[in-house]
């Protein structure tokens, strides 16, 4: 019996010293790992450092049209009056992507509305570019 008892403390030990053995080689990850992830950050941190930009100068065009709205909130605009305020606050906000003139401006039975519809296409990496398309509209209540 003590025999027994003997052989199966030690393929206990054994099975331990095994286990501790596999954890001890599976820590942390590969350096071939680590690579593959920071390429991975790198592409997709280098497209949000090239689209930034693009998003600014929206945000811009966006601003201006929003203002122009607002300005001419209540009143029955004049579409020449709109039309000239808003490259006015074109030139102020310094955009250069879309021109002023590309903003439509309607009117019709429920007021004036300013309609713009472009895209940005910006380099990336070598021949690979990205489009960004952009549609804004403001109605002037």
């Amino acid at each position: 019996m003590d025999q027994s008892m003997k052989q199966s403390t030690d393929r206990s030990v054994s099975r331990r010293r095994g286990t501790r053995a596999l954890r001890r080689g599976q820590r942390g990850m590969t350096f071939i790992g680590v690579v593959i992830i920071f390429a991975l950050v790198g592409v997709i941190g280098l497209a949000g450092l090239r689209l930034a930009p693009v998003y600014l100068n929206y945000m811009k065009v966006a601003r201006s049209m929003d203002v122009t709205a607002q300005e001419f909130k209540g009143d029955n605009p004049d579409i020449g009056g709109v039309r000239r305020s808003l490259e006015k606050h074109w030139q102020i906000e310094d955009i250069d992507e879309v021109d002023a003139k590309d903003v439509q401006i309607v009117k019709g039975d429920d007021g004036v509305s300013l309609h713009v519809t472009y895209d940005h296409p910006v380099p990336y990496i070598s021949n690979i570019s990205l489009s960004v398309h952009f549609d804004k509209t403001v109605k002037v209540q």
